[in-house]
């Protein structure tokens, strides 16, 4: 074997071992693996904000699940917190004031262990603007379900 046919081999094995990064634009993304539905739950103040994040994804990537924001200018992240709802679901719930800072949002799904390379990202720079707000929790939640289950994509 020839070493320009080794390098290309190597070349191919690494890219094939990295994930598709996928970039969000709107408030809806689906893909065959996950689906994303943002809303804002409105505070009393902006301190008491959040960006909701709801997460549907098939059971093949259920295993682990990760939200990172970051700055886009040190490259400083901050691990969001994931709430599972149930198998194939979780929220995501960012204090919107912290876009100020963290204004990449990465969402990382993978299909093995916390080592392994994720199977689908997908990557938001700020929060979508056509991201409704809603003061009542109940409103939000029927929201994020019906978005979710009229956009397809992963499980219902």
């Amino acid at each position: 074997m020839s070493w320009r046919a080794a390098i290309a081999g190597f070349a191919w094995l690494a890219l094939g071992a990295t994930a598709a990064q996928e970039h969000g634009k709107t408030d809806l993304y689906t893909s065959d693996g996950a689906s994303l539905a943002w809303a804002v739950a409105r505070g009393k103040d902006e301190a008491t904000t959040f960006i909701v994040i709801r997460a549907r994804f098939d059971i093949g990537i259920n295993r682990y699940f990760t939200a990172t924001g970051r700055d886009p200018f040190t490259n400083a992240e901050r691990a969001w917190t994931i709430q599972s709802t149930g198998t194939g679901r979780a929220d995501v719930r960012i204090p919107r004031a912290a876009f100020v800072e963290f204004a990449r949002t990465e969402l990382r799904f993978y299909s093995g262990s916390p080592g392994a390379k994720p199977r689908l990202e997908v990557v938001y720079h700020g929060a979508p603007d056509t991201a409704p707000e809603f003061d009542d929790p109940a409103r939000l939640d029927a929201y994020l379900e019906k978005r979710l289950d009229n956009a397809g994509g992963a499980q219902r």
